[in-house]
């Protein structure tokens, strides 16, 4: 993780469009109540699954290349910590994120060196809506 704990306020505030790697249609996982909790604090959240469904009114796209650059700056990724790997070579081939945050319980240290080397923030093992309620 490249970003100290004192910036984490600003990124949030920087950024109004958060891209949800792997938003569930399952309103009991993580991957799906983190996103709606954020979009409730008034975030434009959109997501990639594998499969389509429309549970909480989400723009859901299939792959995170069919999702606009401009809206890709900011990934959150709920994915296991293995895969970050696959995840950070995605994301550094399609361009144009600027932050990656790796929702708690998710690290990868070698991966998260290749996006901080790739000019990207890095956030890992940290929740939005923990980091949210201590910031705002």
């Amino acid at each position: 993780m490249n970003v100290s704990d004192s910036e984490i306020k600003s990124l949030l505030q920087s950024y109004k469009t958060i891209t949800v790697y792997g938003l569930s249609h399952d309103p009991s996982k993580p991957s799906h109540y983190v996103p709606v909790f954020i979009r409730e604090k008034g975030w434009n959240v959109l997501g990639t699954y594998p499969k389509e469904h429309n549970v909480g009114s989400f723009p859901i796209f299939k792959n995170l290349n069919e999702i606009p650059k401009e809206d890709r700056k900011f990934i959150d990724v709920f994915r296991s910590s293995d895969k970050i790997p696959e995840v950070v070579d995605e994301i550094i081939a399609l361009g144009g994120t600027e932050v990656l945050w790796l929702q708690l319980g998710i690290s990868h240290p070698e991966a998260e060196k290749k996006a901080e080397d790739a000019g990207i923030k890095v956030v890992s093992n940290r929740c939005l809506i923990i980091e949210y309620n201590r910031f705002f």
